[in-house]
Parts: C-alpha cells; sequence; structure tokens
C-alpha cells in the first residue's frame, strides 16, 4: 500500500501535522497566562467584581488549553526518538541539555504554582494566589526562552564544535543559547503569543457585545484586547522587519524563497507581491510586482542588489511555493491586525466601541487570525530552513531513522485519527465554555478582605455568598 512512498516525507508530514497541532496551544496559552495575571493584578488594586469574574472565566479556559498544550507536547519526544533518532544522537549533546533547562526550571514552576492556581483562591490568600499566578505566567515565558533558543540553534548554529564521532558538542553554551537569530525569534513568537491571545479575547467579547452590549465583562475583555492590537500588532510588524533583516544574514537562502527572488538582481530587487512560484522553471509566473521595493525593505537603498536563488546550488533549495505562500499569509494577517487595532482605535475617539457592530464583527472574523499567522511564521521559518534540520550542518536526509515507509505511515494515520478526535472535543469544549458569556452582577470575593468561605474553588465563592 505504501510501496514507493519515502520514508522521510512520511515523516516530515507527521512532525508537521503534530506541531501544527502543539504550538497553537502554547502560542495561546501564553500570552493567556499573562492576560490572566494582569486581571488578577488590576482586581487586587481597584477591587473592581469584573476583572475577577474576567479572572474566573478565562481560568477554565486556560486550565484546558494548558493541558491539551502539554499531552501533544509529549508527542514531540517521542518523534525524535523514533523517526528522528539520527538528528537526535547527532544534536542531543546541544539540544538535550537545553531541553533539560526548560523542564527544570518551566515546567516545574507551571506544575508547582498551577494547582495554586486553579484552585487556591479562596484556599491561600489572594496575594499569595497572585504570586502562584505571576510563577505560572512567568513559567511559560521562561519556557518559550528555551524552546526558542533550541530551535533557533537549529537554525544559526553557533558555540559549537563536532566530537570524533560526528556529534555536535557546545564549546561556549553563551554562544549556543544566545545564537544569531535567537533574541530577534524570541521577541517576535512573544508578541504573536500576546497578539494570538488578544484576538481570541477579542473576539469573544465581540460575540457577546453582538448579542448585549450592556454588560461589563464583554466590555472589559474587548477593550483591553483592541489596546493590545492597537499597541502590540505595529511593535510586531516592526520586530518582523528587524527578524527579516537578521535572517538575511545569517539565511540568505530562505530569504529568496519568502521573496521568490529566483534570480538576482544586481540594480536593486523587485518586491513580489502576488505570482506563482514554478521551481521547475526557476520563476514566478504572473506576478504582481513592485520595482526595486525588495531592495528598498532589506537593504534601505533603492539600487541595492540582492542574490537570487541562481547562486544556490538547486539541492539547497527549500520549497520556494511553500515559504513563498506561508510568508504571505503570515504578513498579510499582520497588517489585518493593523488594520483592526487602527478601526478600535477610531471607535474609541467617536465613543462607539461597545456599539459599533462592524468592529464587532471585524474583530470576531479576527478570532483565528493570530493561530493562522503563528502557523504561516512556523512553516516559513522551518520548511525555509530546508533540505537542513540543522542550518547548513546536517541534511534532513541525514536525520531520519532508517524506517520503512509504512511504519512511519501506520502511526502518521494513528495520529491524524486521535489528534481530531481528542484535540478537536478539546477545542469544542473550548468553545462551548466561550459561548457562554462572564458571569454578571455576581458577589465575588473582595480583594481587600480575608477569604470568608475558606475551601471554596474561584468561582464558587459567589454562589455560596448568595446562600
Amino acid at each position: 500500500m505504501f510501496e514507493g512512498i519515502d520514508a522521510i516525507v512520511l515523516a516530515r508530514a507527521q512532525f508537521a501535522f503534530t506541531m501544527s497541532f502543539h504550538i497553537m496551544f502554547p502560542a495561546f496559552s501564553i500570552g493567556l497566562a499573562s492576560y490572566l495575571a494582569v486581571l488578577e493584578a488590576l482586581w487586587l488594586w481597584t477591587g473592581r467584581e469584573v476583572f475577577i469574574n474576567l479572572f474566573n472565566y478565562w481560568l477554565k479556559i486556560f486550565a484546558v488549553t494548558f493541558g491539551m498544550g502539554v499531552v501533544s507536547g509529549i508527542v514531540m519526544s517521542y518523534q525524535f526518538g523514533t523517526n528522528w533518532a539520527v538528528f537526535a544522537d547527532k544534536t542531543g549533546p546541544v539540544l538535550g541539555p537545553l531541553m533539560a533547562y526548560e523542564v527544570l526550571t518551566a515546567f516545574f514552576l507551571e506544575a508547582g504554582f498551577l494547582g495554586v492556581m486553579l484552585f487556591g483562591l479562596e484556599r491561600v490568600g489572594h496575594r499569595l494566589h497572585f504570586t502562584a499566578t505571576l510563577m505560572v505566567a512567568s513559567g511559560t515565558l521562561i519556557a518559550t526562552f528555551w524552546i526558542l533558543s533550541a530551535n533557533s540553534w537549529m537554525q544559526t548554529p553557533a558555540g559549537y564544535a563536532t566530537n570524533a564521532a560526528g556529534q555536535f558538542i557546545a564549546v561556549d553554551w553563551s554562544k549556543v543559547i544566545f545564537n544569531p537569530s535567537f533574541p530577534y525569534r524570541l521577541v517576535h513568537m512573544v508578541l504573536a503569543a500576546y497578539l494570538t491571545t488578544a484576538f481570541v479575547v477579542g473576539a469573544v467579547g465581540a460575540y457577546h457585545l453582538l448579542h448585549d452590549s450592556k454588560k461589563d465583562g464583554p466590555r472589559v475583555m474587548f477593550s483591553m484586547a483592541m489596546w493590545m492590537a492597537a499597541l502590540v500588532a505595529p511593535i510586531q510588524i516592526f520586530a518582523g522587519d528587524l527578524h527579516g533583516l537578521n535572517t538575511l544574514e545569517h539565511q540568505p537562502v530562505k530569504v529568496m524563497a519568502m521573496e521568490g527572488h529566483f534570480k538576482s538582481h544586481p540594480d536593486g530587487a523587485p518586491l513580489i507581491l502576488f505570482g506563482l512560484p514554478d521551481q521547475a522553471a526557476g520563476e514566478v509566473r504572473y506576478s504582481v510586482e513592485i520595482p526595486k521595493a525588495s531592495s528598498l525593505i532589506l537593504k534601505h537603498s533603492l539600487d541595492a542588489p540582492l542574490k537570487g536563488l541562481d547562486t544556490v546550488p538547486r539541492k539547497d533549495w527549500p520549497s520556494v511555493p511553500i515559504v513563498f505562500w506561508a510568508f504571505r499569509i503570515m504578513v498579510g494577517i499582520g497588517f489585518l491586525m493593523l488594520g483592526l487595532g487602527l478601526f478600535s482605535l477610531y471607535a474609541r475617539a467617536r465613543r462607539t466601541l461597545y456599539e459599533s457592530q462592524w468592529l464587532h464583527r471585524f474583530a470576531l472574523a479576527m478570532g483565528p487570525a493570530g493561530f493562522i499567522a503563528v502557523l504561516a511564521g512556523w512553516t516559513t521559518t522551518e520548511a525555509g530552513r530546508q533540505p537542513f534540520t540543522v542550518s547548513g550542518l546536517l541534511r534532513t536526509v541525514e536525520s531520519a531513522s532508517p524506517l520503512a515507509a509504512p511504519a512511519v505511515a501506520s502511526s502518521l494515520i494513528a495520529f491524524v485519527i486521535v489528534y481530531f478526535i481528542v484535540f478537536g472535543m478539546g477545542v469544542y469544549y473550548i468553545l462551548r465554555l466561550m459561548s457562554e458569556p462572564p458571569h454578571h452582577g455576581e458577589q465575588g470575593p473582595r480583594a481587600d478582605q480575608p477569604s470568608r468561605a475558606a475551601g471554596l474553588t474561584p468561582g464558587s465563592a459567589a454562589v455560596a455568598s448568595k446562600g
């Protein structure tokens, strides 16, 4: 049944499929943990009931999202040991410690305080509970630090040597961790996570405002999300531009594929807005171009020369159509995010932020935009690194385990079935939670007084106080 299918293609498809599921949950939970910390801080500072109601509302969603992120992440290590054993062996002395640092710092921090965060509001005191929330939020950011460091080293390896067995070993851990692309990719990913969360929160707020524009909870969450969109989206575009310049310096082939530059341009390269890349012919068909704009963006000069893929052996080309279109999807969504942020500022200035149904529909449609942008950005990054797993040093075909195609295909099919069932149900449950409006008008615990209902879980104190 699977004769003629390349096992490496199947292994790559399996990793891409499972990673695409996994990356969406951390992208949401990183931002959501920080959002919960902000909500609890505002409640402790102002004593306003709406903030603790929103905290309890999003806490349930965070718990489910965090759990699905952990479960989907376990599969990554499984694939390193089965489908990519050679890669694990060659890079283990470098990447193994980085992953261990993530577990020892971030995961233990999150696991140690998550239970307090979820169930301790009326048990440990409000300020101690806030500390636990901060620790969980910090843990998600620390995890991002180590994971991005490991992945960035694969993109721009530094501080390494090779031993007699052909393994990469660290000779300077500071250069391994803070490799050339790491700071740019870390900032870009954290901002992406915050924007992903902001647009989900904004979409949920918009959904409930379309049904009732007078409720405090949807108003507050929508306003906070739109401030995030208006302020962070332009920062993300700027950070993405810096990241692109760094990529041009250290991974020029990836930028050539992103820009669709099959040919070199000695007198200024055009910016190809759209087109159909033809890798076999080495050209972009039906292209819509802005003359010399690519040189202006990448080199800040209209006449700056830019090399093309014609200077690179074909065996080292990534899949140009995939990288080309993934990059444009990411950038296009980024500008739609900026557009929504500017629209919200306009509505805020006209005092129609909570009444403008066009704005609310736009925000509702943009709810999944962050996830799509993250997936497109990840595809650009990883597909643009091909045909290498460690850029310029270890090829993908040299990284795979010696497995037969049927073995890889059977596990891929199993993953597809299980993932769609398990995570499909999880996502459905999250959407059900989001469809219910935040509690309105109930008396939550006061921020300026100790608990008078010890032993209650978050959200139950309000119900108990009525009894």
